[in-house]
């Protein structure tokens, strides 16, 4: 199920939600720096409010018919950096097992061989669907779980539980997303070469 595309309605850069996705990309080495270094309320609080700006972003700028070219190219880049760096620092706090970030990253290469395959036909980059944003939501809420896991007592334990379900489910919808994304490709390319 496709997310309804929203058409581009401006292209002023300096929007508030244009401003917000910048915000969040800036973020990102922070967030990095506070887990490699053990800061996790700090890391926590700025992956929150990465999240809060992220549901804003988009809502403000359909809301206010700011939707823009930089701001489809912003958001999925930052989400996208978020869970990189976030993949980065956990696997490399052995919060996350090796595998694991071995079989999100490999999605990530998948997917960027399709954008090059779209590229070289002339097409844009695929539009997100509804699997991939619902992935992405589970790794979300998955990671910030795992992370408040790496302690003890009960709370620890009670992040593990959900933070592990949620990285399961964000990771199996992770990559049937990115299937579905194979197969829209394949589709255009053989479409163009019908067409010639």
């Amino acid at each position: 199920m496709e997310v309804q595309e929203t058409r581009v309605q401006t292209d002023r850069v300096l929007t508030i939600p244009n401003i917000l996705s910048m915000a969040r990309l800036v973020g990102v080495p922070l967030f990095l720096w506070l887990i490699l270094q053990k800061h996790d309320g700090w890391a926590l609080l700025v992956l929150a409010l990465s999240g809060v700006s992220d549901y804003l972003d988009g809502k403000l700028a359909r809301r206010w018919n700011q939707v823009s070219s930089l701001g489809r190219l912003l958001d999925p880049a930052a989400d996208r950096l978020y869970v990189l760096s976030t993949l980065f620092g956990l696997t490399w706090r052995e919060i996350l097992p090796l595998w694991l970030t071995l079989a999100l990253l490999a999605r990530e290469a998948m997917l960027l061989v399709m954008v090059w395959i779209l590229r070289r036909h002339g097409y844009p980059p695929p539009q997100v669907n509804f699997l991939g944003k619902a992935a992405t939501f589970n790794l979300m809420y998955a990671f910030p779980l795992l992370l408040l896991s790496d302690g003890s007592g009960w709370l620890s334990s009670l992040a593990a539980i959900f933070g592990w379900a949620f990285a399961g489910w964000g990771t199996t919808l992770y990559w049937w997303a990115g299937i579905l994304y194979v197969v829209q490709v394949r589709r255009l390319v053989r479409a163009d070469a019908t067409a010639d």
